[in-house]
């Protein structure tokens, strides 16, 4: 059964590394233009604009903080003049820190609901006039929003804010032909396992593993695919929905 992507013109947040680097290749591979940014140089960067060459399109790798405003509404100009419409969105990017609530200062907070929340925000609004009948987002959220995770408060608000989001959005959106859905990763192993002291990523791996149904980690392979499937036409009924991408943690 063909996704059928080709030739859809895509926006993808945060998308030279992790999760939505797979996103990006993914749907690149599966015939859709994609259009996607970074915020700070890097070979991450360099290399997914090698890949999406050899994958062909008509795809950008453009740099922008999606923790400010006015870089959004550039970001979003960008694809419309790149594009001239988006047939879907996915607002990947993120950050994350781990700080005790009681030491959390409010600019941390901030920062931190701004890149997670608020940008998810400002892209899908700005990304309206270019969206039709038929258009499709998606916000990579987390399972930590139901789990609840320590020393990560202002993440897990802001990603539990997000899934509000989606629900109102969906009922907003929908008579307009827009579906709006959250894919909810569990614990995807990334290049960040490669970066980290070997004995560390293998005892984080034992961790996990014993934690879900299926004894291991997910990839980004796997949590691209329900991304890719919810940008398709195939999912033309569902919408305000989470999928938990978790391997049953």
């Amino acid at each position: 059964m063909e996704l059928g992507l080709r030739g859809k013109k895509l926006l993808v947040t945060g998308g030279t590394r992790g999760i939505g680097r797979g996103i990006v290749l993914a749907a690149a591979r599966a015939g859709a233009d994609v259009l996607t940014c970074y915020r700070q140089e890097s070979e991450y960067v360099e290399s997914l604009r090698r890949e999406l060459k050899e994958a062909g399109g008509d795809h950008h790798v453009i740099r922008a903080d999606i923790g400010e405003i006015a870089e959004v509404d550039r970001l979003v100009e960008e694809a419309g003049n790149r594009y001239g419409r988006l047939d879907g969105v996915v607002n990947n990017a993120g950050t994350i820190t781990h700080i005790p609530f009681a030491e959390l200062p409010a600019d941390e907070w901030a920062r931190v609901i701004d890149t997670n929340l608020t940008a998810s925000y400002r892209v899908i609004q700005q990304a309206l006039p270019l969206l039709g009948p038929g258009g499709s987002v998606v916000n990579i959220g987390s399972r930590g929003a139901a789990a609840g995770i320590p020393l990560r408060a202002h993440y897990t608000a802001a990603k539990a804010a997000v899934i509000g989001l989606t629900r109102s959005l969906s009922k907003e959106l929908g008579g307009k032909g827009i579906r709006v859905n959250v894919v909810a990763p569990g614990v995807i192993e990334t290049e960040a396992f490669a970066d980290m002291p070997a004995e560390r990523a293998e005892g984080l791996r034992a961790t996990y593993s014993q934690k879900t149904a299926l004894a291991r980690l997910g990839t980004v392979e796997e949590l691209a695919a329900p991304v890719l499937f919810l940008l398709s036409d195939l999912s033309a009924y569902v919408t305000g929905e989470t999928i938990n991408v978790d391997g049953g943690i």
